[in-house]
């Protein structure tokens, strides 16, 4: 949040209903989803291919050259990743799907963070707060939130 990178919206009203609704969270019929393929153990991609990305997305956030590899990695990106995380690369945040052309990393941008989670995708859940806290108290929060990051 104090970075400013807000992956489902930094919007005051999208910072309501992620705490109002929570992400990914079964027992809220209005909870957001969005779940990224597991490209290797799903077995869609080889893992070659899934070195490739990886080595393109270091290279469009800036950690590395565009090699060889990040090349045919750009290509791969824009047949299995663009639809969500953009043809740039910045992310939708009406999908989840984080800005990839930053240094910032919910799960860590070295080489292997970034493989795994391409390989095996990652599901990181928010429960949600709207039955357990009255609407006053979802709203301080909200706008909470809001000021720790600028907001959008």
């Amino acid at each position: 949040m104090n970075d400013d990178d807000w992956i489902w919206g930094g919007k005051l009203e999208d910072i309501h209903l992620t705490i109002q609704h929570g992400i990914r969270w079964d027992a809220d019929d209005d909870s957001r989803f969005n779940e990224m393929p597991r490209f290797l153990a799903d077995e869609i991609l080889e893992p070659a291919q899934v070195s490739d990305i990886t080595d393109f997305v270091l290279a469009i956030s800036s950690q590395q050259e565009m090699t060889e590899a990040a090349t045919r990695g750009a290509g791969l990106f824009a047949a299995e990743c663009s639809s969500c995380h953009m043809d740039d690369g910045a992310g939708n945040k009406e999908l989840g799907a984080p800005n990839l052309t930053d240094t910032l990393w919910l799960y860590g941008g070295s080489r292997a963070a970034v493989y795994e989670t391409i390989a095996n995708a990652r599901a990181g859940q928010m429960p949600s707060w709207g039955a357990r806290l009255d609407p006053v108290t979802v709203k301080q929060l909200a706008l909470y939130v809001h000021s720790l990051g600028g907001g959008e």
